[in-house]
């Protein structure tokens, strides 16, 4: 996995996206987001949440150990899950919506990188907690990235692209977190 190349495709994506998507628009396999981009950036947002959990509670005993995995692994399923559930509503609304038959394999990509923001904040508020507002706020641009995504790989019909990136960055941004209150009601309950 290389690091260098993450960073400089999510950088890539957050200044400026319309060049990142042609870049990614020339790649050939349409899996390669999983391994070279959503899997290492959720292993980085897991991460973050672990030590900005144990750093805020503490080391000291098992509490604060469990606590910090359970953060942990809290934000790893919301973010794959909702990773996943995203672009299979994004393909779903597309082929019953809108009548249009798109590869998979773009809708996954678009999904992947169109996380990008949701990715950055989690790692910033896994150690930044307090910034909770303004990443709120910043979450919006993931409208911009995606309505890029769709006139790049997607090529689609102008009175599509609207409501299908509207559609796409709802789906973004509400699923992951629905997923994770999901996952934090079920272990207070089996707690």
């Amino acid at each position: 996995m290389n690091y260098k190349d993450l960073f400089h495709r999510a950088l890539l994506l957050i200044s400026s996206p319309a060049k990142a998507w042609e870049e990614i628009r020339l790649e050939e396999d349409r899996r390669k987001v999983f391994g070279a981009f959503v899997y290492p950036m959720i292993g980085l947002c897991g991460l973050s949440v672990f030590l900005g959990a144990l750093f805020t509670y503490g080391w000291g005993g098992p509490e604060g150990f469990r606590y910090a995995m359970t953060l942990c692994c809290s934000t790893a399923v919301s973010l794959f899950g909702g990773y996943f559930l995203a672009a299979n509503l994004v393909h779903l609304y597309a082929r019953n919506m809108l009548k249009c038959e798109f590869d998979k394999g773009i809708i996954l990509q678009i999904a992947g990188y169109g996380m990008v923001v949701c990715f950055l904040l989690r790692i910033l508020l896994g150690v930044l907690p307090d910034f909770r507002i303004i990443a709120i706020l910043l979450q919006f641009y993931t409208f911009l990235i995606v309505w890029e995504g769709m006139g790049q790989l997607l090529q689609m019909e102008e009175k599509h692209r609207l409501p299908m990136t509207i559609v796409a960055s709802v789906a973004l941004l509400l699923c992951p977190g629905v997923i994770e209150w999901i996952f934090d009601q079920l272990t207070l309950r089996l707690n």
